[in-house]
């Protein structure tokens, strides 16, 4: 369940630090977090579907290990960036 070019450019613009941003760890987080959700829709009607369950296991510690990250290296933009996406920590 891949993000579209639109909703991705929408992910960046949103969470870029600077002008022409595309790999900062935020933007990471926000693709992987709107892929978990889609997959999560995919998987309400298709409970049986194991690659989609292995693929969002994956999207998820890779998620979980750019937020380790993030937190050891500056506590102010994780915690601004768990705010706005929702997310538990």
């Amino acid at each position: 369940m891949a993000l579209t070019k639109e909703e991705k450019q929408e992910v960046i613009t949103k969470f870029a630090q600077a002008k022409g941003d595309t790999g900062s760890p935020e933007i990471q987080v926000a693709i992987l977090t709107k892929e978990v959700e889609k997959l999560q829709s995919h998987l309400a009607d298709n409970k049986h579907d194991s690659p989609a369950k292995r693929g969002i296991l994956s999207k998820i510690s890779k998620r979980r290990r750019l937020l380790r990250y993030l937190s050891d290296h500056n506590k102010e933009r994780y915690s601004k960036l768990i705010k706005e996406l929702g997310l538990k920590k």
